[in-house]
C-alpha cells in the first residue's frame, strides 16, 4: 500500500519547516510527502470566503495563498529534498499555472484535490504527461465520478480513487470505508483512502481491506497552529500507522494453510497438550475404571479423546502416579464376534 503523508498548508509558509516535514515524514517510514501548490493570483479572488477563519495575519484567504506559497526554486529545492530521502514528491495543483509549474519542476504522480474534479482543463493536462493519478472523491455524487473516470481513463494507466469525506476531522461513522469496495466493484481499477480522521483507525482499516493507497495529514503537534490540525496525525502517529499498515500487508499476502501451521506446532502441541496417566499407583492386571485416570501434561502419551475408550481396558504392567499411559501398557481389547 502506498503511505502518502499531507503536509498541505501545515508549514504555514515557512520553507524552513517545509523541509523539516520531510525529515520527519522520510523517518517515519511513509512512502511520499505530499504538499498544496496554491498561486493565489491563479485560483482565488478576494472574495474566497474562509472555511475556518484561523489566520490573525491575514485578512483574506487571497492573502493567506500568497503568504504561504513558495516559489518555483523553492518547489525544487523541496522536490530536492524529498528524492534524497527516498521519498516520492507529490504536491496538488489548485489551477493550470499550479499543474505547468509542477510539471517542471517535477512530481511522480499528480494528486487531485476533490474541488477539481469540475475542472475539465486540469484534467486534460495531467492525463497529457501520462503520470499516475490519485482522484479525491471528498464533494462528489457518484455521476460526477462516473464523468471524471470516463474523461480519464482513456489516456490513463494509473488511476487510483481515493474515498474522502469533506469533514476535518471526519467523524468514525462518516469514514466511508464500505466504499473502497463499492469503488473497486465499479469502476474496476485501484482504490483508496484519503482520511481526515484524525487517527490511525481508519488507515489501518483500509490496509486491512486491502487498500492500494492511504493519504494522511500530518502535524508536529497537536498544539501547532492551522485549520488541518484536528484532522491530522503528529509524526509520531504517522510511524505507528506504517508499521501497522506494513504488518497489515504482509499478513494479507500471506495466507497460511491451516493443516500445516498445526504440523509446524506439533513440538509445542507435545509440551503444552496433556495426556491420560494414572491418578493413582496401579498394579500390573488392574482394569481401568475412570476414576484411576487423570490428564496431565505434558502431551507425550495418550490423548485426551482416548481416556473414554480406556476405561475397561486391563493393565499389563504396573504404572506410578501420574506416569503416562502408552498403547504397550494395555491389553489387546477383546474382539467381540457377530
Amino acid at each position: 500500500m502506498l503511505i502518502i503523508a499531507e503536509v498541505a498548508q501545515a508549514h504555514d509558509g515557512s520553507l524552513g519547516a517545509a523541509h523539516a516535514y520531510i525529515d520527519a515524514i522520510a523517518q517515519a517510514g511513509a512512502d511520499a510527502v505530499k504538499f498544496q501548490t496554491h498561486i493565489a493570483a491563479a485560483e482565488s479572488t478576494l472574495r474566497e470566503p474562509w472555511r475556518v477563519k484561523f489566520s490573525l495575519q491575514d485578512t483574506t484567504r487571497f492573502e493567506y495563498w500568497q503568504r504561504t506559497g513558495f516559489s518555483e526554486v523553492q518547489w525544487a529545492g523541496l522536490r530536492a529534498h524529498a528524492v534524497e530521502r527516498g521519498l516520492l514528491f507529490l504536491s496538488s495543483p489548485f489551477s493550470l499555472e499550479a499543474a505547468e509549474l509542477l510539471r517542471r519542476v517535477g512530481v511522480s504522480a499528480w494528486k487531485i484535490a476533490s474541488g477539481e474534479t469540475s475542472h475539465p482543463a486540469l484534467f486534460d493536462f495531467v492525463a497529457r504527461t501520462g503520470l499516475p493519478i490519485l482522484l479525491s472523491t471528498g464533494m462528489s455524487e457518484l455521476a460526477e465520478i462516473d464523468r471524471a473516470v470516463d474523461r480519464l481513463r482513456p489516456r490513463v494507466t494509473d488511476l487510483t480513487l481515493l474515498q474522502c469525506t469533506t469533514a476535518y476531522p471526519c467523524p468514525p461513522e462518516k469514514v466511508g470505508l464500505n466504499l473502497l469496495q463499492v469503488f473497486r466493484a465499479r469502476y474496476g481499477g485501484k482504490v483508496g483512502l484519503s482520511d481526515h480522521s484524525g487517527s490511525i483507525y481508519a488507515g489501518l482499516a483500509a490496509a486491512a481491506l486491502g487498500a492500494d493507497a492511504l493519504e494522511v495529514h500530518v502535524t508536529f503537534s497537536r498544539e501547532c497552529f492551522g485549520p488541518d490540525v484536528p484532522a491530522s496525525l503528529t509524526t509520531l502517529e504517522l510511524a505507528q500507522l506504517v508499521a501497522g499498515a506494513r504488518a497489515i500487508g504482509r499478513m494479507l499476502a500471506h495466507p497460511v494453510d491451516k493443516d500445516a501451521l498445526a504440523r509446524e506446532a506439533a513440538p509445542a502441541r507435545a509440551i503444552f497438550g496433556k495426556s491420560v496417566v494414572a491418578r493413582v499407583p496401579l498394579g500390573a492386571g488392574s482394569v481401568l475404571r475412570e476414576t484411576d485416570l487423570a490428564l496431565k501434561k505434558p502431551g507425550t502419551g495418550l490423548g485426551p479423546e482416548r481416556l473414554p475408550e480406556l476405561v475397561g481396558r486391563t493393565l499389563v504392567r504396573a504404572l506410578a502416579a501420574d506416569e503416562s499411559i502408552q498403547e504397550a501398557d494395555l491389553l489387546a481389547p477383546v474382539s467381540v464376534g457377530v
